[in-house]
């Protein structure tokens, strides 16, 4: 029953006035960003060729995390330990706040530290180390000491199948810290960028990977080294009449509820991929804010004190008066990470269509 709405979800997008995806999934259908050239990647392939050029950049770079020697369970770092050796590619023992106690300490001696939480779900042994030691290093030591040459790597969100130990979003939790960037990759070509960008910021940060886009998101991807910029949202499509904001996987469900909502009602929406968390662009957001009037903000992590919150709070008080509705939220809900009950917790296209039908109509 599921693989056939899976595929009657596809041909439903088949038509000839709406940009045809490349993967519908069983929540989501996948857009892919397009530049033109590159060689065709999938995400996982992406963060590996980042990590590549990043150990073959910077001689000090070290690469580890439970598994990573082997490749990950997710095979990011397949094929760097032959490459560049065990001594800079090499598996952690099972314990996250080891992990980031040894991360925060090699990139205090000036080394680059690439470390890998293995899922998002089991980072929070690590959070006084990151939250107390790494975002605080430099404010500390008065300028004398930092750890800005250290990233984490954390695979997160939904996959169909992970259920409360293998699903959460923990965004949130970090982005309330000063002294961290946050960044979160919608696909391939983001990802790579913001992993080698976050990699040379003399800041310390958290790449949040959405782990169902490892292989779903396939990219023409270039292979050189370039980087992205933190702290910037991307305007995906333009419009007039509603905003639409998420990031990560969020962001192909808002991408294909846009096209559903010109076709059903009309309403040209205007969709923002957030992209940096923590700094988020203020200006990006509030200029498309004022300009149609209406926003909706979409996210997998609960409603209670997720980062929409912040983002509904800060657009409620730097543009009420452009606003012609209040704010809406369409996110996971305040439960657990349910397991055969994911479809109904998830912000699919039918809750976003539904919200954007209710904001337009106020």
């Amino acid at each position: 029953m599921k693989v056939a709405q899976v595929v009657l979800s596809c041909l439903s997008t088949l038509r000839s006035d709406v940009r045809l995806p490349s993967l519908c999934r069983s929540h989501f259908t996948y857009y892919p960003t397009s530049l033109g050239t590159g060689k065709k990647m999938n995400m996982f392939n992406a963060i590996n060729n980042a990590m590549d050029l990043a150990l073959s950049d910077d001689k000090s770079a070290l690469l580890f995390g439970e598994d990573v020697g082997f490749g990950g369970v997710f095979r990011c770092s397949v094929n760097l330990r032959d490459k560049y050796g065990k001594e800079r590619v090499f598996n952690s023992p099972l314990c996250e706040q080891g992990i980031a106690g040894f991360a925060i300490g090699v990139a205090n001696t000036g080394t680059t530290a690439i470390a890998e939480i293995q899922f998002a779900d089991y980072i929070f042994p690590s959070f006084d180390q990151i939250i107390n030691e790494a975002a605080k290093y430099r404010y500390r030591s008065g300028g004398l000491f930092d750890c800005g040459s250290l990233t984490f790597r954390v695979p997160c969100g939904a996959v169909g199948h992970g259920a409360l130990y293998h699903s959460q979003s923990p965004e949130a939790y970090f982005a309330h810290t000063p002294g961290l960037r946050i960044v979160v990759p919608r696909g391939p070509i983001k990802a790579k960028g913001l992993l080698l960008a976050c990699i040379r910021d003399p800041n310390p940060c958290i790449v949040f990977e959405p782990k169902t886009l490892y292989r779903a998101a396939i990219e023409e991807v270039p292979t050189e080294y370039y980087t992205s910029e933190l702290g910037k949202a991307d305007i995906l499509r333009h419009g007039k009449d509603v905003t639409l904001v998420g990031w990560g996987t969020q962001v192909h469900v808002l991408l294909e509820v846009a096209e559903q909502a010109k076709l059903d009602f009309n309403v040209d929406c205007e969709v923002i991929d957030l992209v940096s968390i923590l700094p988020w662009d203020t200006n990006a957001i509030c200029t498309s804010a004022k300009k149609t009037g209406r926003v909706i903000i979409a996210h997998e992590a609960p409603l209670t004190q997720g980062f929409g919150s912040e983002l509904a709070s800060y657009i409620q008080e730097k543009c009420f008066l452009y606003l012609e509705a209040p704010v809406k939220r369409v996110t996971g809900w305040d439960t657990p990470f349910p397991h055969v009950f994911e479809p109904f917790y998830l912000p699919d296209k039918h809750r976003c269509l539904s919200a954007i039908k209710e904001i337009v109509n106020y």
